[in-house]
């Protein structure tokens, strides 16, 4: 299956900036909007990789809209979460949803706050396989990260594989080394999909890897994938395809290899359960549907239930306003992520309403 091209070297450049916690060069101070609210202020964030190339868009669209600067660093989910219970930030974002003793290391003050859906791909180094996308299920998967799976011609890859001439070459596991969400996600998918990977690694932004080398960030296992032929890791899927790695289609719960893409990541949101009164904090991996990607989930950014009406809160209010409106939304597509759909976009709205 062929896939996109890709038009994102500016925005690679613009992600790799922002993991140091820089802004791009405002907008001359005579174009469109760039003066409609020079307000200097400053807000700081810190946490997932998986959603970075979209907030860097998003902030930087915000900046010169606003003047408002975001100031923000993609250090993983766990740092943002810790970044967010130590108040060190003004706000958090995570793909893996704070544990309820983390909420209550904050006494409850948080909102997990949707803002996009994507993808976790698992994404490969063998050139001889030229653009043929490999198949997986997800006790395949699981097997190989737990390290039993060793050669990429063993029976249960090829059985998977019909015609594919897969090489003789030992299989080299990349994964996070930091606390991730995008682990969390990998983690979660595999657990509901493998009872010997629930028992032995479980579910959580950071687990005791069986088997393989680890890389910070979603940068660090591109690159640690793309330098080291036969190697396999788990990556957002925008990180993947912006450095032309093939990316494996998944079997989901209706039997159907999946690709990861937009429309499949739609497909899985549609299984999201959301009463009124949610949390937010839902997974929707392994989710029903004969067109969901298996390995699919929201994102979210943390923010303080009601904080003081001081000009930072108001700022941030009015930043999660604006990415929740069709502006923002619609650059999703683009750079890979699915939009949110409108019944979470509402329900968020409602939440974010002063009580």
């Amino acid at each position: 299956m062929t896939r996109p091209t890709i038009r994102l070297a500016w925005v690679l450049g613009l992600t790799l900036a922002c993991r140091a916690g820089e802004r791009p060069p405002a907008s001359s101070a005579g174009s469109a909007d760039s003066g409609a609210s020079k307000s200097g202020l400053t807000l700081t964030g810190a946490g997932a990789t998986f959603p970075n190339p979209i907030y860097s868009k998003w902030f930087d669209a915000y900046y010169r809209k606003t003047g408002v600067r975001i100031n923000y660093q993609s250090i993983g989910s766990g740092g943002g979460i810790r970044q967010f219970i130590e108040g060190t930030v003004d706000f958090g974002a995570t793909d893996g949803p704070m544990a309820d003793e983390q909420i209550a290391a904050v006494k409850g003050d948080v909102l997990h706050v949707p803002t996009v859906l994507g993808a976790v791909t698992a994404t490969y180094n063998l050139p001889s396989l030229g653009k043929t996308a490999l198949q997986f299920d997800g006790p395949t998967l699981a097997d190989i990260f737990l390290g039993r799976i060793t050669r990429w011609n063993d029976r249960r890859i090829a059985a998977l594989n019909p015609g594919v001439k897969l090489p003789a070459e030992d299989i080299l596991v990349v994964h996070r080394s930091d606390g991730s969400g995008t682990t969390y996600i990998f983690t979660d998918f595999l657990s509901k999909v493998s009872p010997e990977w629930k028992v032995k690694v479980g579910r959580a932004t950071s687990v005791n890897w069986p088997a393989g080398l680890g890389g910070k960030g979603n940068e660090g296992v591109t690159q640690q994938v793309k330098q080291s032929e036969g190697a396999i890791g788990y990556v957002e899927l925008i990180y993947a395809l912006a450095n032309g790695l093939p990316v494996a289609e998944v079997r989901n719960v209706a039997g159907r290899f999946v690709t990861p893409s937009l429309e499949s990541v739609s497909a899985a949101a549609q299984s999201a359960d959301l009463p009124p009164d949610t949390d937010f904090r839902v997974s929707i991996t392994n989710a029903p549907g004969a067109e969901a990607y298996p390995i699919s989930s929201f994102t979210w950014l943390l923010v303080h239930k009601q904080g003081p009406d001081t000009p930072k809160q108001r700022a941030l209010r009015g930043f999660l306003d604006w990415m929740l409106g069709s502006e923002a939304q619609s650059m999703a597509a683009a750079l890979h992520y699915a939009p949110l759909p409108p019944k979470v976009i509402e329900l968020a709205q409602q939440r974010l309403k002063p009580s």
